[in-house]
């Protein structure tokens, strides 16, 4: 077929979408803005729920994607696009421009900046810090508090730029309860004498095997799930975290003083989004994730024939929804390329 689809964003869904339409006889083209393929899941250590590492997952992307002889661009950020019947013009920052007959957007999404969280002391208390900074402490093998002491109490609080309309984010960004299961599991088991405590809303386990993990945190590990807000958190003379909140299952105020408070930050949709999707005429959600064509049948198509949508640009994902969204955007392309060719 040889004709070319453009790829923006070398993610996991990205990535998944020009290993399948590489297989069609399509000419995918990858533009990540980064300098190397994998997304997010390069700043992730063990993957929920079977504690797979993350760096196996990138690798067999990546070794497939050499292995086919895929093209793909690093460092190109896109500046503009252009959607003309039935072509489309991508231009970068660079200057270079390029022409697809196909276009699949994988751009991903952002974390929740918790600085805008002012109440919980992100930025201005050493040891309060995001989940993604506790998975970097995982990638690089030491969790430490700011004076370089492993914490002996830990506490997690969910939703943190989740559910919250006080900043614009009243979706629910799916994979926090999890991850918050998940990296509680891994401080006990690096640190088997650490206090660790999660406060919650209301656990969503929706996934396969998630119950079991929640389960698992409960009775093997001994965390401590406490339904209820963290109020409020300032910084002891010790530089310890001291936390207000309400367990609401027992109707109580609760005070508690722990080493160090990790805030489970939720997905937003990606800053470029609206612009890119202007350029494209495109719609998206109130949340700013693109809307699909369809939520059921047309779910990575779009209002534009030649246009596809993959993984968490769409809506927040697990890694596995996002490669399966990469898989159909790539193969509604191929239906429609094939369409064009034809001449249907």
């Amino acid at each position: 077929m040889g004709k070319r689809v453009i790829i923006v964003g070398g993610g996991v869904a990205g990535m998944q979408a020009a290993i399948t339409l590489k297989k069609t006889g399509c000419s995918p083209l990858l533009i990540e803005k980064n300098i190397a393929l994998g997304g997010k899941l390069n700043n992730w250590d063990r993957l929920f729920p079977s504690q797979t590492s993350a760096n196996e997952i990138i690798n067999g992307l990546t070794d497939e994607i050499a292995s086919l002889n895929i093209k793909n661009i690093l460092c190109g950020e896109v500046s503009e696009m252009r959607h003309d019947e039935d072509k489309i013009e991508v231009n970068l920052t660079d200057g270079n421009t390029y022409e697809a007959d196909a276009i699949i957007i994988a751009t991903g999404f952002d974390l929740f900046n918790a600085t805008q969280k002012e109440e919980y002391g992100y930025g201005v208390y050493n040891n309060v810090i995001t989940s993604a900074d506790l998975e970097e402490m995982f990638r690089q093998g030491e969790v430490k508090t700011s004076t370089g002491v492993p914490p002996s109490s830990v506490a997690f609080l969910h939703c943190v730029g989740s559910r919250d309309l006080q900043v614009g984010q009243g979706h629910c960004s799916r994979v926090c309860c999890i991850t918050g299961v998940k990296q509680a599991i891994e401080i006990r088991q690096a640190l088997p004498e650490c206090q660790v405590y999660n406060f919650y809303m209301d656990m969503r386990m929706f996934g396969p095997g998630y119950e079991e993990l929640y389960k698992e945190a409960q009775e093997k590990w001994k965390i401590n799930f406490i339904r209820g807000r963290i109020s409020e958190a300032s910084q002891t003379i010790d530089n310890r975290i001291r936390i207000k909140a309400e367990d609401t299952l027992a109707g109580r105020p609760l005070k508690l003083t722990v080493d160090m408070l990790v805030l489970l930050i939720g997905k937003k949709a990606a800053a470029c989004n609206r612009k890119l999707a202007a350029d494209l005429g495109l719609s998206l959600r109130e949340s700013g994730f693109y809307a699909p064509k369809d939520n059921f049948t047309d779910n990575v198509c779009t209002c534009k024939e030649n246009v596809f949508i993959a993984g968490t640009a769409l809506a927040p994902k697990t890694i596995g929804e996002a490669m399966n969204d990469g898989t159909a955007a790539a193969i509604k392309a191929y239906e429609y390329l094939n369409r064009f060719e034809n001449g249907k």
